[in-house]
């Protein structure tokens, strides 16, 4: 089979080549570059995304406010609504809560159902249209949202709509910012790079609260339109810069195996006149063109799709998708009720008071993230390691509930505690465990895999994130109902972790047993394909 595949490069880097020092730089330095282009500009991307849902958890505390102590214009008759005058109807009954959890479950059921969709586009298009198109629809409705404030819209209806668009549109975010990291870097060190790169989540919430908590006492509607701003000006940056596959500016495709480490393939090139010769595949031109006819068979193609039935086989999908169900749960309902909780805990906490506080919760996953990395790296155990977070989950939960707070200094702790523990195994289960099940070697090499596998994953845990808010809605409203909202998160937890028992004996046994693994079990030669090792 003749293969001939031209390669999109952006139209910004072919002007840096043109007008910089880029062209001239060695091959492992032009690597080094565009890796560190790709890490950078998919972090700043999904960090908008995150930043541009964040909003919403924010607004839910003047949405829906005891207003018993804000003082009412002098001309407006309050008598009869003074404990809900300033909340925004349709938010303003004695069923707000039920209502606002059920603005989150729009967003997120959608989302969710958008992980599956979205993962399989993502593998047969261009990820950086995929990408730039996704996160320009996602500001769009994201402006939508707080369009309603300065046109006075009252409708559920219309506020359910936009966060069912905006939840489609943000889910081509995590299937496409891992296929395109994934191709630029192998498996070596996957866990403690990813655990870097992953706190992307962590940075967007926090400065998703921060900006929404800029404005959201005077004017919640920025809240959402300069989040949106943002993520629609950085779907255009990435238009012009993001190149997600090293082929399209000559360099080579990262090894996917951890062990052995194999020299580059050499590719045999047939001549017009039936002669042959060989080169590296890392010599294939920037264009991703050869003068020449290079022959592959089909089954070995890096850019073959793969289907959702054979994804759903490889061995541990199923074990991190239900794994990572209850570890979104948790994280997603402290995305989304954090701020009200905390105010509704506290007598002297403002809206921005509450929203600045809940960054400590994200401040914390950004260490726990990168810690289950490094973790994961030294001792190449991902399930045990997300495992030994799961426990320490638990006590930490009930620690935070009861102890949270006796002072500003001990709930300051525990919530960094709890963001730190939290965030663990959802860091990594969701990029280096999802990266490294992408490019199993049952694939035999089929990269492209990695949409397929990681909205597989990520689309059913945020099933559970979508489940989480609606959950902590409806207890939150009965009395005592956060006590049961956090034993409702100990549970999931617990639940978490038991998903993992057969990965973990799978990993003691490859691990601490007297037999080995077979290395490199899946086939590098094809018909026309030989490597030199």
């Amino acid at each position: 089979m003749i293969l001939e595949q031209v390669y999109d490069v952006p139209i910004g880097v072919r002007l840096l080549e043109k007008v910089s020092c880029l062209r001239n730089l060695s091959d492992l330095w032009k690597l080094r570059w565009h890796k560190f282009n790709v890490l950078l500009l998919t972090f700043l991307s999904y960090a908008s995304y995150h930043m541009a849902r964040k909003p919403t958890s924010v607004v839910k505390s003047v949405l829906h406010q005891n207003c018993t102590n804000v003082a009412a214009p002098p001309d407006l008759n309050i008598t009869g609504i003074e404990d809900s005058w300033c909340s925004w109807s349709p938010f303003d009954g004695d069923d707000a809560d039920t209502l606002l959890g059920a603005l989150d479950s729009a967003f997120l059921f959608s989302y969710a159902f958008g992980m599956y969709l979205m993962g399989s586009l993502g593998e047969r298009v261009n990820v950086r249209y995929f990408l730039s198109i996704g996160m320009m629809l996602s500001g769009l409705f994201g402006f939508l949202f707080g369009l309603a404030y300065w046109t006075d819209i009252h409708s559920l209806a219309y506020f359910i709509i936009v966060q069912v668009l905006a939840g489609l549109f943000q889910s081509t975010g995590w299937p496409g910012c891992v296929a395109a990291v994934g191709n630029w870097f192998g498996k070596s060190k996957r866990g403690l790079i990813m655990g870097i790169w992953r706190s992307h989540h962590s940075i967007g919430n926090i400065a998703g609260s921060l900006i929404a908590g800029a404005f959201v006492e005077y004017s919640w509607g920025l809240s959402f339109a300069v989040p949106a701003v943002i993520i629609f000006s950085l779907g255009l940056l990435l238009f012009v810069f993001l190149v997600p596959d090293p082929r399209a500016v000559g360099c080579p495709v990262p090894n996917h195996s951890a062990e052995p480490k194999l020299s580059p393939p050499k590719i045999v090139i047939q001549e017009a006149g039936g002669d042959s010769s060989s080169l590296d595949s890392t010599s294939i031109k920037s264009d991703g063109q050869s003068d020449k006819s290079i022959h592959k068979n089909s089954d070995a193609d890096d850019d073959k799709a793969i289907s959702f039935w054979r994804a759903v086989r490889i061995p541990g999908v199923i074990e991190y998708s239900f794994s990572l169900f209850f570890t979104k749960l948790i994280n997603y309902t402290f995305l989304y009720w954090l701020p009200k909780y905390l105010k509704d805990s506290s007598e002297t906490l403002g809206s921005q008071d509450a929203a600045e506080l809940s960054t400590l919760f994200d401040i914390g996953g950004i260490f726990g993230g990168i810690l289950a990395g490094l973790l994961s790296d030294l001792t190449g155990m991902s399930a045990f390691t997300c495992a030994a977070y799961f426990i320490l989950t638990i006590p930490s939960l009930f620690l935070y509930r009861e102890f949270g707070d006796v002072s500003a200094g001990l709930n300051t702790f525990l919530l960094f505690l709890v963001g730190f523990l939290a965030n663990g195994p959802y860091a990594l289960i969701t990029t280096a465990v999802s990266a490294d099940l992408g490019t199993h070697p049952e694939l035999k090499g089929s990269t492209r895999a990695l949409a397929t596998v990681t909205a597989i994953i990520d689309g059913t845990g945020s099933i559970g994130a979508a489940v989480g808010p609606l959950i902590a809605g409806a207890l939150s409203s009965l009395e005592n109902g956060w006590d049961y909202v956090f034993y409702a998160l100990m549970v999931a937890s617990a639940m978490g972790l038991l998903l993992l028992t057969r990965l973990m004996i799978n990993e003691a046994k490859a691990k601490f047993g007297k037999k080995k693994p077979p290395q490199n079990e899946h086939n590098l030669s094809t018909n026309s394909i030989k490597s030199e090792h």
